[in-house]
Formats: structure tokens, C-alpha cells, sequence
């Protein structure tokens, strides 16, 4: 089995002008999906309830970093909250777009602050790199 700590050095990112744009894309789908959310008449209050909801996943890391980052990231995918939206599109069930935008508004937001998919080695080890400021070294 490998051991996830052993060089955290390693831990494949993105880097320079790529880093950029993927969180320009991260903001871009915050704010489309917030503005269908909205203009399609959902509940402002139903937006702020559910915003953080993905969140509950941090709980996962309880369990250890490889669990949390399979919570963290089957919860912070775009793939179930798109499947969740065409799903809820074709059967007619509103409540369940809604909450399909609320969801992946909730991912770009993430990904515009750099919050990307986790790797199993530190909760900070990310597809965008190191969480912190862009640029910053990681300091063992």
C-alpha cells in the first residue's frame, strides 16, 4: 500500500496561468449557477440553508485523511451535482434543481478560493495545489 505521507512534495497541481483560469472557471460557474438559481424563482433562504451543505463531508476526516478526501471529493464533484440536475429536470421535480444549483454554486465557489479535490495525503493537498495564498512554497 502506499503511503500517502511519505513525499507530499509530490502531489501533482496545477501551476501558473492554468491555476488562474481554473479559478476564474470556478467563479464563472459560481455566479451562473447562482444567477438560474435565482432566476428561476427559487428561495433566497433555501440558497443560504443548503449553500454550505457539501461541507458536511469535513466530517469524513474523522475517519483519517484517505476517507475524507473520498467524502470530501464524491461531495465536491461536479458529476452528482449536474446528474442531480438533469435527473431532477426530466422527472419535473423543482425542489431538486434547485438544490442541483445550489450545489454546484457551492463547487465553484470552492474552486474560485482554491478549495480543489482532495488527495489522500493532508486535507491542504489539492488538484489546485497547496491550499493558501496562489504562489505561496509549501514550508516543511
Amino acid at each position: 500500500m502506499t503511503d500517502f505521507r511519505k513525499d507530499l512534495m509530490t502531489v501533482p497541481a496545477v501551476q501558473g496561468w492554468p491555476l488562474y483560469l481554473l479559478r476564474l472557471e470556478g467563479l464563472t460557474v459560481f455566479a451562473v449557477a447562482t444567477f438560474a438559481y435565482f432566476a428561476l424563482g427559487f428561495s433566497t433562504m433555501g440558497f443560504f440553508v443548503f449553500f454550505l451543505a457539501p461541507d458536511i463531508s469535513f466530517l469524513a476526516y474523522l475517519a483519517g485523511p484517505v476517507a475524507g478526501a473520498i467524502a470530501y471529493n464524491a461531495l465536491h464533484s461536479y458529476a452528482g451535482a449536474i446528474a442531480l440536475g438533469v435527473l431532477a429536470w426530466f422527472l419535473g421535480q423543482e425542489p431538486f434543481l434547485g438544490l442541483s444549483l445550489i450545489w454546484v454554486a457551492h463547487i465553484g465557489f470552492d474552486r474560485m478560493l482554491g478549495y480543489g479535490l482532495k488527495y489522500g495525503s493532508h486535507f491542504q493537498d489539492t488538484h489546485l495545489g497547496r491550499l493558501g495564498p496562489i504562489g505561496k512554497k509549501r514550508v516543511e
